[in-house]
């Protein structure tokens, strides 16, 4: 689903005061850590609320002092932090980046691997048979397959699927799904992605994505 998709959701959701409103109360997103966002810590709508208003009526970006940074990755919008946050534990940077459906801090790590394991999150672009294949034929040695090649590591740890179905009167429910994310890409060398995406899909009667 486009991310204009969820926007438009998000809003029709929430003026409707279906099931994809926060539960209790809405969370002001100028109060809202970047780190609890890229952690996984928020509920859906209101990390969109806080996506929504970083370059919004709010711009908030912009009263965080973030700089925009360009990026090679089309589908990233990057910035630099006026100062270092922790992220997972022990990993420090002052870059991040949102995608269409999420946020991810931009680590000096080569090894996206090692993180992954901290974090349990499987690769699901996994070369190691494949690698394994080539080495058994005995027509690559590894060293040269180590040396060239380029170690994608694409993978997701989902920590929320919830499906609520349309209440009594209401057309349409929610599907929301929360991942914990580890990933690379040759635009970025020599660098590690780890972030959350946050994704609602409206559901109909019968379940099924409308």
């Amino acid at each position: 689903m486009t991310s204009r998709f969820v926007w438009a959701a998000l809003a029709v959701s929430v003026s409707l005061g279906t099931p994809l409103q926060a539960a209790e109360e809405q969370v002001d997103p100028n109060n809202i850590d970047i780190v609890d966002a890229i952690e996984c810590r928020l509920d859906a709508p209101a990390y969109m609320g806080f996506a929504l208003a970083l370059n919004g009526e709010e711009k908030i970006a912009q009263k965080r002092r973030w700089v925009r940074v360009d990026t090679k990755n089309s589908f990233m919008n990057e910035y630099e932090l006026p100062a270092p946050i922790t992220v997972a534990g022990h990993y420090s940077t002052r870059r991040i980046a949102f995608t269409s459906n999420g946020v991810l801090a931009i680590l000096d790590l080569a090894d996206s691997s090692a993180i992954a394991r901290e974090q349990d999150v499987k690769n699901a672009l996994d070369p190691g048979p494949l690698i394994d294949a080539m080495i058994a034929s005995g027509k690559v040695p590894r060293d040269e397959i180590d040396a060239k090649r380029f170690r994608k590591f694409l993978g997701e740890k989902v920590t929320v699927d919830r499906t609520e179905p349309p209440a009594a009167g209401d057309s349409f429910g929610t599907h929301t799904i929360i991942a914990r994310n580890v990933s690379n890409a040759t635009t970025h060398p020599g660098k590690t992605f780890y972030g959350c995406t946050y994704r609602i899909e409206l559901i109909g009667k019968d379940g099924r994505p409308l």
